[in-house]
């Protein structure tokens, strides 16, 4: 609560009975922090009303500011000019998001502790423009784009006038390949290409963080200590997805490469991927309803995500 009002305003005056009223225009900052209307604050001092000797004069050669309050002892200045409006600020700090507290597990659904899930990687607003994008870009980068079709000059058979110009009664024609024939060419046909498209880094790392955060928000993000598994036998695998609810299809995620007895273990189960943490991508999380990441993995994408773009 503060206002600036001027503190030395007029000097050498008189008495102020020979003094007569005139009227000068309220002064206003041009501070824009200041810049309401004083009509409601500073109804008493909207105008200086002076004349001396039958001449004109404004008395003020020199003004400074300062901030006067209630509590200020620089001076008597009149509680009553002084704004009692109070400036609520909200306590808040934009661009930052709340971390979330999920509970650690393994294979055996022993209680491993706790880990804390950065909330800028984890918890950021779901955008489902933002995942559109990256998933047309992900099938698109991996489209083969092999397609081929043959030109004339590519397709087999004689480049033989087949009949004469004219005297046949016939339509003329230079060649027997052309695309209205049968056998013939393709025109404007495919060639192999590349379908991809690029998409620019922020937009690519933004839909992995959307993904993560929409398993996260849904209950279907589960964190592991790690995935070892005992033995590779295929069965035993079955009976830990059977203990994980509502898993119809599962997706795991290590930090570095993947345990031999655990890819083993998985090979021959559909509804079971297995992935590094490095190839973790958005439209592998849409196809599983369940996502699992242990601890390292989880580490490695944080880390990857607060990693600077390279421009």
């Amino acid at each position: 609560m503060a206002l600036s009002v001027t503190r030395r305003i007029l000097r050498s005056f008189g008495s102020l009975s020979d003094y007569r009223r005139i009227s000068i225009p309220p002064f206003r900052t041009s501070h824009s922090l200041y810049s309401h209307d004083y009509g409601d604050r500073l109804s008493s001092a909207e105008s200086f009303n002076f004349r001396k000797s039958g001449s004109y004069f404004l008395g003020c050669r020199r003004l400074s500011t300062s901030v006067l309050t209630p509590e200020s002892s620089d001076g008597a200045f009149p509680s009553h000019l002084l704004s009692t409006k109070q400036v609520i600020t909200p306590e808040h700090t934009p661009g930052l998001y709340q971390d979330l507290v999920i509970p650690v597990r393994n294979f055996h659904n022993e209680d491993k502790g706790f880990m804390v899930l950065a909330g800028d990687v984890f918890a950021v607003p779901i955008r489902k423009d933002i995942v559109h994008r990256v998933v047309k870009w992900q099938l698109a980068k991996r489209q083969q784009g092999t397609h081929s079709t043959k030109t004339i000059s590519e397709v087999s058979g004689t480049g033989k006038k087949p009949w004469p110009q004219k005297g046949t009664g016939r339509a003329r024609h230079g060649t027997l390949r052309g695309p209205q024939f049968r056998g013939g060419a393709t025109m404007h046909g495919p060639k192999p290409r590349s379908h991809a498209f690029k998409l620019n880094k922020k937009v690519r790392r933004l839909g992995l963080k959307i993904a993560l955060s929409a398993r996260a928000a849904e209950g279907n993000l589960m964190v592991f200590e790690d995935l070892e598994v005992p033995t590779h036998k295929t069965k035993n695998m079955v009976n830990y997805v059977e203990q994980i609810e509502n898993a119809k299809k599962l997706l795991l995620v290590d930090g570095g490469s993947i345990n031999e007895k655990l890819k083993l273990a998985t090979q021959n189960l559909h509804y079971v991927n297995v992935l590094p943490s490095i190839g973790l991508n958005v439209y592998s999380i849409l196809l599983h309803d369940k996502l699992v990441m242990s601890r390292d993995a989880i580490n490695r994408i944080v880390e990857r995500m607060h990693t600077p773009i390279n421009r």
